[in-house]
């Protein structure tokens, strides 16, 4: 006998504008998710180079000095600013690849609205250690776990509102998706803003309030989420057929190659804030524009960049021009290059005290975000259609892996900040996402007809 899988569950009848009132409770609990993330996301690296690590802050921190020799044992030794760059690569790259083990636990053990619920317990608790030197590493752990449970668990119910058949879904995804876009885009500012006038602990503060405000929306949104059971017993899997080893393998193969690209996004989250601090005119007339808020443009282009891209998308499907996949992913390599490349061309443009007009930056943000829009949702959708069935879920969690990867990798070239000039920098950047492309091109040249499966497969919608 067996019992009803999420997939299964029968979804909430009660509506709001066509949809299940439980899509407005997921949504806005992923509103105030990422409010709380991307908000903590934007202060980090600069509260750690200057506040936390510095004399009188550092030694208060406790277990600090046994973890820094644990990092060091793996980099060698690094500077103060080389280390906080590492663990923000770190820190980022597990917030991405736990979700993998919180789907399982919320899949297998606590069921889902359990994990969700100690998953924003967890953030919560996090954010609020942030206002204390002592508890970073235990903030850092809180915020790491507390990720992995709730969006393993979170997105997952958006999908078990609808019917498997019902084309609300489409439509379902990319409004959640939209308030992971609105969180990345009000967060920056209002933290920015908070820690300029008040100082870190009380945008850290808010981070924490606004994860208490997710928890609140979900908890009381209960009644709208779909009821489902966790399965008695694992039904047997299909063994892979030979093809479908090869997909396998070689989908396997394109997580460091995407990894590559991942390395320069990160870096936006990471070093960035540490080179605006350094190169870019923050004074705007009489107002200092808080660093954060440079953040906040990357939630805001991809709401103005992907209205004439899915236009120009159409433009090319009508005259059989659109590009394949492999194609679309490199496209978006290159673009994200040349916008990298962008910054390391900052020099060029500078006024009298060195310092380059903000302008500069801005047109990064929205440049780099028309790379990221052609390169994330199209990996995502190669994996999900891709992977076989059988493991279809487990491979667009491996997928992640290339978060994880590139976003380590990126903290350990945070290091090269201090070494190598600022255009060096962001030169080197631009040649390994470059070199992503060049790898992607090169793959869907050569094995691009090993990706073709036998039938149509659900398109999954990225949310990174």
């Amino acid at each position: 006998m067996t019992m009803t899988t999420a997939d299964e569950a029968t979804p909430p009848k009660r509506e709001v504008f066509g949809h299940p009132r439980g899509l407005v409770v997921l949504a806005g609990t992923e509103l105030w998710d990422r409010i709380s993330f991307h908000g903590m996301q934007a202060l980090l690296t600069l509260y750690m180079v200057g506040q936390l690590f510095t004399p009188g802050h550092m030694e208060k921190i406790v277990g600090f000095a046994g973890f820094r020799a644990f990092i060091e044992h793996i980099t060698g030794p690094l500077s103060t600013q080389a280390l906080a760059t590492q663990i923000f690569g770190v820190y980022v790259g597990l917030v991405y690849f736990t979700p993998s083990f919180g789907g399982a636990l919320g899949d297998r053990v606590l069921g889902r609205r359990r994990t969700v619920a100690l998953g924003a317990i967890l953030m919560t608790a996090g954010h609020f250690c942030m206002a204390f030197d002592q508890s970073f590493l235990l903030a850092m752990l809180f915020l790491i776990l507390g990720a992995g449970c709730l969006r393993g668990n979170l997105q997952p119910q958006v999908g078990e509102l609808y019917a498997p058949d019902d084309r609300r879904r489409v439509v379902a995804f990319q409004l959640y998706a939209s308030m992971i876009n609105l969180g990345a885009f009000i967060a920056p500012i209002l933290t920015g803003a908070l820690g300029q006038a008040f100082g870190w602990h009380a945008a850290f503060a808010f981070a924490g309030v606004g994860m208490l405000v997710g928890l609140i929306v979900y908890l009381t949104g209960q009644r709208d989420l779909p009821q489902t059971v966790r399965r008695a017993a694992a039904a047997p899997r299909a063994r892979l057929t030979p093809p479908e080893r090869r997909r396998v393998l070689l989908l396997l193969g394109l997580v460091p190659v995407a990894a590559c690209f991942w390395v320069a996004q990160s870096q936006v989250w990471n070093t960035y804030n540490l080179w605006v601090r350094d190169h870019i005119e923050l004074q705007v007339g009489g107002f200092a524009v808080p660093i954060p808020w440079l953040q906040a443009l990357d939630g805001l282009a991809p709401f103005v960049c992907l209205p004439p891209m899915l236009l120009f998308w159409r433009w090319q499907a009508a005259r059989g021009q659109e590009p394949g996949e492999f194609t679309k992913a490199a496209i978006g390599c290159f673009i994200f290059a040349a916008s990298t490349l962008w910054l390391s061309g900052a020099p060029l443009l500078t006024d009298a005290h060195g310092r380059t007009p903000i302008l500069w930056a801005v047109a990064f943000h929205f440049a780099s975000n028309l790379g990221w829009l052609y390169f994330t949702p199209t990996m995502v959708a190669l994996f999900s259609r891709a992977a076989p069935a059988s493991v279809n879920a487990t491979m667009i969690g491996v997928y992640s892996l290339s978060v994880f990867l590139g976003s380590t990798i990126s903290g350990r070239m945070g290091a090269l900040y201090e070494i190598l000039s600022a255009s060096q920098f962001w030169a080197l950047h631009a040649a390994v996402v470059a070199l992503g492309g060049v790898i992607l091109l090169t793959i869907g040249a050569r094995f691009s007809g090993a990706f073709v499966t036998a039938g149509p497969r659900d398109v999954a919608t990225a949310t990174v």
